[in-house]
Protein backbone atom coordinates (compact mmCIF):
# COMPACT_ATOMS: atom_id res chain seq x y z
CA UNK A 1 0.00 0.00 0.00
CA UNK A 2 1.12 3.00 -0.84
CA UNK A 3 2.22 5.18 1.95
CA UNK A 4 0.91 8.87 2.46
CA UNK A 5 3.29 11.71 1.66
CA UNK A 6 3.27 14.04 4.38
CA UNK A 7 4.15 18.25 3.79
CA UNK A 8 4.36 20.53 6.83
CA UNK A 9 3.37 23.79 5.84
CA UNK A 10 4.55 26.24 8.52
CA UNK A 11 3.22 30.24 8.55
CA UNK A 12 4.63 33.32 9.82
CA UNK A 13 4.14 35.06 13.15
CA UNK A 14 7.32 36.73 14.00
CA UNK A 15 8.77 34.98 17.07
CA UNK A 16 5.26 33.00 18.03
CA UNK A 17 7.12 30.94 14.77
CA UNK A 18 9.38 29.91 17.55
CA UNK A 19 6.57 27.35 18.51
CA UNK A 20 6.94 25.76 14.72
CA UNK A 21 10.02 23.65 16.49
CA UNK A 22 7.77 22.08 19.60
CA UNK A 23 5.21 20.99 16.65
CA UNK A 24 8.65 18.90 14.83
CA UNK A 25 9.78 17.95 17.76
CA UNK A 26 6.15 16.03 18.74
CA UNK A 27 6.13 14.94 15.22
CA UNK A 28 9.39 13.61 15.35
CA UNK A 29 8.92 11.76 18.74
CA UNK A 30 5.50 10.05 17.32
CA UNK A 31 7.44 8.98 14.01
CA UNK A 32 5.52 11.16 11.39
CA UNK A 33 7.14 11.27 8.12
CA UNK A 34 8.15 15.08 7.35
CA UNK A 35 8.32 14.41 3.29
CA UNK A 36 8.08 18.16 2.24
CA UNK A 37 8.04 21.69 3.78
CA UNK A 38 6.74 25.06 2.80
CA UNK A 39 7.60 28.12 5.24
CA UNK A 40 6.24 31.45 4.93
CA UNK A 41 8.23 34.00 6.71
CA UNK A 42 9.52 32.62 10.71
CA UNK A 43 8.09 29.26 9.17
CA UNK A 44 10.72 29.02 6.22
CA UNK A 45 13.37 29.99 9.10
CA UNK A 46 12.40 27.03 11.63
CA UNK A 47 11.68 24.89 7.56
CA UNK A 48 15.32 25.81 5.95
CA UNK A 49 17.11 24.69 9.78
CA UNK A 50 15.11 21.43 10.26
CA UNK A 51 15.67 20.48 6.39
CA UNK A 52 19.82 21.45 7.10
CA UNK A 53 19.78 19.02 9.40
CA UNK A 54 19.39 20.89 12.65
CA UNK A 55 17.01 18.90 14.95
CA UNK A 56 14.66 20.45 17.28
CA UNK A 57 16.40 20.25 20.36
CA UNK A 58 19.78 22.12 18.85
CA UNK A 59 17.28 24.59 17.58
CA UNK A 60 16.07 25.28 20.92
CA UNK A 61 18.89 25.76 22.04
CA UNK A 62 20.04 28.29 19.02
CA UNK A 63 17.08 30.04 19.97
CA UNK A 64 17.85 30.42 23.38
CA UNK A 65 21.78 32.03 23.38
CA UNK A 66 21.54 33.18 20.44
CA UNK A 67 21.85 37.06 21.11
CA UNK A 68 19.96 39.74 19.35
CA UNK A 69 22.88 41.85 18.73
CA UNK A 70 24.22 38.65 16.67
CA UNK A 71 21.28 38.98 14.05
CA UNK A 72 20.03 42.31 14.47
CA UNK A 73 21.52 45.16 12.48
CA UNK A 74 19.54 48.64 12.37
CA UNK A 75 20.30 51.13 9.68
CA UNK A 76 18.71 54.44 8.82
CA UNK A 77 15.34 53.43 7.94
CA UNK A 78 14.97 54.16 4.32
CA UNK A 79 12.86 51.28 3.44
CA UNK A 80 13.11 48.88 6.67
CA UNK A 81 15.16 49.81 10.19
CA UNK A 82 16.84 45.97 10.14
CA UNK A 83 19.39 45.79 7.41
CA UNK A 84 18.74 41.78 7.32
CA UNK A 85 22.50 41.11 6.48
CA UNK A 86 23.52 39.60 9.83
CA UNK A 87 20.52 37.44 9.47
CA UNK A 88 21.12 36.57 6.18
CA UNK A 89 24.91 35.71 7.06
CA UNK A 90 23.65 33.78 10.05
CA UNK A 91 21.19 31.46 8.23
CA UNK A 92 24.17 30.61 5.73
CA UNK A 93 26.28 30.16 8.52
CA UNK A 94 24.01 27.17 9.88
CA UNK A 95 22.62 25.53 6.64
CA UNK A 96 26.38 25.13 5.86
CA UNK A 97 25.29 27.87 2.59
CA UNK A 98 23.67 25.10 0.61
CA UNK A 99 21.15 25.70 -2.38
CA UNK A 100 17.36 24.31 -1.84
CA UNK A 101 18.18 21.66 -3.76
CA UNK A 102 20.98 20.25 -2.16
CA UNK A 103 18.16 19.35 1.12
CA UNK A 104 17.38 15.67 2.17
CA UNK A 105 13.87 17.42 3.05
CA UNK A 106 12.33 19.13 0.09
CA UNK A 107 11.62 22.88 1.21
CA UNK A 108 9.62 25.33 -0.86
CA UNK A 109 10.32 29.08 0.25
CA UNK A 110 7.52 31.98 -0.01
CA UNK A 111 7.70 35.06 -0.71
CA UNK A 112 5.57 38.13 -1.84
CA UNK A 113 7.14 40.37 -4.82
CA UNK A 114 6.05 44.01 -4.24
CA UNK A 115 6.46 44.85 -8.18
CA UNK A 116 3.15 42.16 -9.11
CA UNK A 117 1.75 41.68 -5.31
CA UNK A 118 2.04 37.76 -6.29
CA UNK A 119 3.73 35.19 -4.34
CA UNK A 120 7.06 34.09 -4.83
CA UNK A 121 8.17 30.84 -4.75
CA UNK A 122 11.90 29.63 -4.09
CA UNK A 123 12.55 26.27 -5.01
CA UNK A 124 16.21 26.34 -5.73
CA UNK A 125 18.95 28.80 -4.93
CA UNK A 126 20.63 29.66 -1.71
CA UNK A 127 18.40 28.92 1.26
CA UNK A 128 19.48 32.20 3.00
CA UNK A 129 18.45 34.25 0.48
CA UNK A 130 15.08 32.94 0.13
CA UNK A 131 15.32 33.20 4.03
CA UNK A 132 16.00 36.72 3.90
CA UNK A 133 13.42 36.78 1.33
CA UNK A 134 10.33 35.50 3.65
CA UNK A 135 11.36 37.23 7.01
CA UNK A 136 11.17 40.75 5.75
CA UNK A 137 8.55 42.67 7.65
CA UNK A 138 7.05 44.92 5.67
CA UNK A 139 8.44 48.19 7.35
CA UNK A 140 11.24 46.48 9.57
CA UNK A 141 12.84 44.59 7.32
CA UNK A 142 14.82 46.32 4.19
CA UNK A 143 13.25 44.42 1.53
CA UNK A 144 15.22 41.59 -0.48
CA UNK A 145 16.46 42.32 -4.34
CA UNK A 146 16.72 39.26 -6.09
CA UNK A 147 16.44 38.81 -9.88
CA UNK A 148 15.07 42.55 -10.10
CA UNK A 149 11.98 41.67 -7.99
CA UNK A 150 11.88 43.54 -4.29
CA UNK A 151 10.72 41.16 -2.16
CA UNK A 152 8.81 41.13 1.60
CA UNK A 153 7.27 38.51 3.77
CA UNK A 154 6.10 35.31 2.31
CA UNK A 155 3.19 36.15 4.88
CA UNK A 156 1.62 38.94 3.34
CA UNK A 157 0.37 37.01 0.79
CA UNK A 158 0.75 33.14 2.12
CA UNK A 159 0.52 33.21 5.90
CA UNK A 160 0.52 29.24 5.97
CA UNK A 161 1.67 28.04 2.42
CA UNK A 162 -0.54 24.89 2.18
CA UNK A 163 -1.47 24.73 -1.07
CA UNK A 164 2.54 24.98 -2.12
CA UNK A 165 3.03 21.63 0.00
CA UNK A 166 0.60 20.23 -1.61
CA UNK A 167 1.79 21.57 -4.94
CA UNK A 168 5.35 20.14 -3.84
CA UNK A 169 3.85 15.89 -3.98
CA UNK A 170 2.04 15.98 -0.57
CA UNK A 171 -0.65 13.66 -0.43
CA UNK A 172 -1.56 14.59 3.64
CA UNK A 173 -1.18 18.10 4.82
CA UNK A 174 -0.20 19.31 7.91
CA UNK A 175 -0.35 22.96 8.32
CA UNK A 176 0.92 25.08 11.89
CA UNK A 177 -0.52 28.37 12.02
CA UNK A 178 0.70 30.58 14.64
CA UNK A 179 -0.20 33.95 13.54
CA UNK A 180 -2.88 34.95 15.74
CA UNK A 181 -3.94 38.35 16.82
CA UNK A 182 -1.85 39.48 19.82
CA UNK A 183 -5.08 39.49 22.29
CA UNK A 184 -3.33 41.08 25.21
CA UNK A 185 -2.75 44.45 23.36
CA UNK A 186 0.21 44.93 24.47
CA UNK A 187 2.23 47.27 21.98
CA UNK A 188 5.15 49.09 23.13
CA UNK A 189 7.02 49.51 20.09
CA UNK A 190 6.61 50.23 16.19
CA UNK A 191 7.92 46.88 15.39
CA UNK A 192 4.84 45.30 17.60
CA UNK A 193 2.08 47.63 15.37
CA UNK A 194 3.53 47.29 12.11
CA UNK A 195 3.72 43.18 12.98
CA UNK A 196 0.51 43.08 14.47
CA UNK A 197 -1.31 45.82 11.87
CA UNK A 198 0.08 42.51 9.38
CA UNK A 199 -1.10 39.84 11.48
CA UNK A 200 -4.67 41.49 10.62
CA UNK A 201 -4.90 41.71 7.37
CA UNK A 202 -2.76 37.85 7.18
CA UNK A 203 -5.86 36.93 8.90
CA UNK A 204 -8.61 37.92 6.09
CA UNK A 205 -6.59 36.69 3.41
CA UNK A 206 -6.25 32.74 5.23
CA UNK A 207 -9.61 32.74 6.00
CA UNK A 208 -10.17 31.25 2.31
CA UNK A 209 -7.33 28.77 2.72
CA UNK A 210 -7.79 27.11 5.83
CA UNK A 211 -9.92 24.64 4.26
CA UNK A 212 -7.13 23.08 1.87
CA UNK A 213 -5.32 21.77 4.79
CA UNK A 214 -6.18 18.09 6.24
CA UNK A 215 -5.04 19.01 9.70
CA UNK A 216 -4.74 22.33 11.07
CA UNK A 217 -2.05 23.24 14.09
CA UNK A 218 -2.92 26.17 16.18
CA UNK A 219 -0.38 26.41 19.21
CA UNK A 220 -2.06 29.09 21.75
CA UNK A 221 0.61 31.66 21.78
CA UNK A 222 -1.91 34.71 20.84
CA UNK A 223 -0.80 36.39 24.07
CA UNK A 224 2.60 36.66 23.19
CA UNK A 225 3.38 39.16 20.79
CA UNK A 226 5.20 38.65 17.59
CA UNK A 227 8.70 39.94 19.04
CA UNK A 228 9.01 37.88 22.04
CA UNK A 229 11.95 36.64 21.25
CA UNK A 230 12.75 36.21 25.21
CA UNK A 231 9.84 33.45 25.63
CA UNK A 232 11.30 30.39 24.17
CA UNK A 233 10.55 28.00 26.31
CA UNK A 234 6.87 28.96 26.54
CA UNK A 235 6.72 28.94 22.63
CA UNK A 236 8.23 25.41 22.18
CA UNK A 237 5.98 24.15 24.80
CA UNK A 238 2.79 25.65 22.74
CA UNK A 239 3.57 24.12 19.80
CA UNK A 240 4.29 20.39 21.54
CA UNK A 241 1.11 21.15 23.29
CA UNK A 242 -0.86 21.87 20.24
CA UNK A 243 0.98 19.28 18.02
CA UNK A 244 0.12 16.60 20.52
CA UNK A 245 -3.57 17.84 21.00
CA UNK A 246 -3.32 17.17 17.37
CA UNK A 247 -1.86 13.37 17.44
CA UNK A 248 -5.36 11.30 17.16
CA UNK A 249 -6.54 13.56 13.80
CA UNK A 250 -2.86 13.12 12.30
CA UNK A 251 -3.06 9.47 12.45
CA UNK A 252 -6.16 9.22 11.63
CA UNK A 253 -5.83 11.16 8.18
CA UNK A 254 -2.75 8.86 7.89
Amino acid sequence: MHKPKVGLALGSGGARGIAHVGVIKVLEEEGIPIDFIAGSSMGSLVGAFYAAGINPDMMKKLAQNIKRSYWLDLTVPKMGFIAGDKIKEMVRLLTQGKNLEDLATPLSVVATSLHTGERVVFKKGPIAQAVRASISIPGIFVPEVVDGHTLVDGGVIDRVPITVVKEMGADVVIGVDVGMISTEGKFTSIFDVIAQSIQVMEREIFRYRILEADVLITPDVGHLSATSFDQIDELITAGEKAARNALDQIKEVL
